[in-house]
């Protein structure tokens, strides 16, 4: 599913779309092309949920940027977290929704991207650790409890994502205790709902996944909470963020990532269509950040060889 939307509008969006069609940045080669006249602004985002989640989350998300810009905007959905990257740094998307380790990853390859929104949740978020209730590990209450998991199997998600993979193995080895501790190699289930499954399908004893996606879950009645315990919330940190190239306002006209912002800074609760939006992010309201929000992030990439 690949969804494309516009919205003519006045005013300021319609400068904005004049500003795109004249600017002659239609090449055919990245970034504004789309094979005619009208530069297509294409957003994607990392694939940490179901794909038909994530194809009607986003969906949402292309109408919104087209109100607030008066821009043709596509969703551009990508098989895993490397093809988002890739394509964000190759120019063929300009806007997207990363982790903390892919918009870190992303910006050591473009510079001058901008990290420019997160949800209200991003900037203390938490990964848990689950566990099969058959493996027979208790809940613990700090990071020294984790040496628990030495012997059993354990299932990452995506080899990128942050919540799923990066912090846990950083508290992991803070508690001393490395991946070669474990039974067997690590898995990588690919995504969060992935990681789940694995977990209550009793392929892995233990998983370690991003919360927003586990709550959601158990809201769902997805996962029976007599086969999987939460063992471990681990400390906080920065997460999720909106990510934009820096030749957004000269392929699509002045003002136009500051249009985006403001959109998802006046995302409304109140207002059925925006909570549509905010109640599949997780979260109430989008709120600024920036680059440097990240730099734990790339400080623990750096030192797990993360950061290609």
């Amino acid at each position: 599913m690949n969804p494309t939307r516009r919205a003519l509008l006045g005013g300021t969006a319609g400068l904005l779309l004049l500003a795109a069609c004249g600017d002659g940045t239609d090449d055919g080669s990245g970034a504004g092309a789309s094979g005619g006249s009208t530069a297509v602004l294409r957003i994607s985002a990392i694939p940490d949920q179901d794909p038909e989640q994530l194809n009607r989350l986003y969906g949402l998300v292309a109408d919104a940027v087209a109100d607030a810009t008066g821009l043709e905007v596509s969703y551009e959905a990508v098989t895993d977290y490397t093809a988002v990257v890739r394509a964000f740094e190759v120019g063929d998307i300009h806007l997207a929704w990363m982790g903390g380790l892919t918009g870190v990853q992303a910006r050591s390859r473009v510079e001058g991207a901008r990290a420019i929104a997160q949800r209200d949740i991003d900037a203390d978020f938490h990964s848990l650790f689950i566990a099969t209730a058959a493996s027979g590990l208790e809940p613990f209450d700090d990071t020294e409890g984790l040496t628990a998991l030495r012997g059993h199997s354990l299932t990452f998600g995506s080899d990128t994502s942050t919540s799923g993979r990066l912090m846990p193995q950083y508290f992991m080895e803070q508690a001393g205790l490395d991946v070669a501790d474990l039974r067997g190699a690590p898995g990588f289930s690919g995504s969060h709902d992935a990681t789940i499954e694995a977990v209550a399908s009793g392929s892995f004893e233990v998983g370690a996944v991003n919360e927003q996606v586990w709550r959601a879950t158990v809201d769902a009645g997805e996962v029976d909470l007599s086969d999987v315990v939460v063992l471990w919330r681990t400390p906080g940190y920065a997460d999720y963020h909106w990510l934009a190239r820096p030749d957004l306002d000269e392929t699509f006209g002045a003002g136009t990532t500051d249009a985006i912002a403001r959109m998802l800074f006046g995302l409304d609760p109140a207002d059925p269509d925006d909570a549509a939006v905010l109640d599949l992010f997780g979260a109430t309201s989008f709120v600024p950040t920036e680059n440097e929000n990240y730099d734990q992030i790339e400080a623990v990439a750096k030192d797990l060889g993360l950061l290609a």
